[in-house]
């Protein structure tokens, strides 16, 4: 396989995935494999929880927003991603997260929303900036570790006023970026966690842990099941 039908492979794989995820969402931890046991066996496209078979959701569509921005502004363009969140949020999606609609309907600059939103909550490290993180990350792979990272903590920010949200959705890039050269992410964790904030560095274990919970990691074409339910 080579670098170009691994990224298209990450990007579909992350749309699938969450289609297939999609009717599970804030159900039980392994709803999907306890009713799916066998992988490939068929009818696992199902839809439900007022989700169509193969329907993406908002993670979805928030990320292909991200993708339409870098490839039509040719680079990272922050306040034109807000923007075109804000149009997304205010034509009534199907589902949008509570976080993400209170930033994006603020009223505020782009620079400002989530920010407020975090000094009046004091909640705010949900897993939605990392959901719709897969373009970005596959974009920015080619610009190194350090750069893939800030793009993601950027990008996280937008709509997530919390550090540690940033932080995630920044390994998330630099995994995604290991798995694109052909490499195992776990292989190569310990160096991508030592660009993190000394408070998030000993969350290591919590990392491994998350990514080992199949038989199959990502980084040898497995699949994680997400806090939400679904299938990342």
């Amino acid at each position: 396989m080579n670098l170009v039908q691994r990224a298209v492979g990450a990007v579909v794989g992350s749309a699938v995935g969450d289609a297939l995820g999609a009717p599970f969402e804030f159900g039980p931890a392994g709803a999907f494999s306890s009713r799916f046991p066998v992988p490939g066996a068929g009818g696992e496209m199902s839809g439900g929880g007022g989700w169509d078979a193969g329907e993406a959701t908002d993670d979805t569509q928030m990320a292909v927003h991200v993708a339409e921005s870098l490839l039509e502004r040719g680079g990272l363009d922050l306040p034109d991603i807000f923007a075109r969140f804000q149009r997304w949020a205010a034509d009534q999606p199907k589902d949008i997260g509570l976080q993400t609609e209170d930033v994006l309907t603020r009223g505020l600059p782009w620079d400002q929303a989530a920010a407020a939103h975090y000094r009046s909550s004091h909640r705010a490290a949900g897993n939605g900036a990392l959901m719709r993180a897969t373009p970005s990350a596959v974009y920015f792979a080619r610009d190194g570790r350090q750069a893939t990272m800030d793009a993601a903590r950027h990008i996280a920010a937008l709509t997530h006023g919390d550090p540690a949200a940033w932080e995630g959705t920044a390994i998330f890039h630099d995994l995604i970026r290991v798995a694109l050269d052909g490499a195992d992410p776990l292989d190569q964790l310990s160096q991508t966690l030592t660009l993190l904030p000394s408070r998030y560095r000993g969350r290591q274990s919590v990392v491994r842990g998350a990514l080992r919970a199949s038989p199959r990691h990502p980084g040898r074409g497995g699949r994680v099941e997400c806090g939400r339910g679904r299938s990342c």
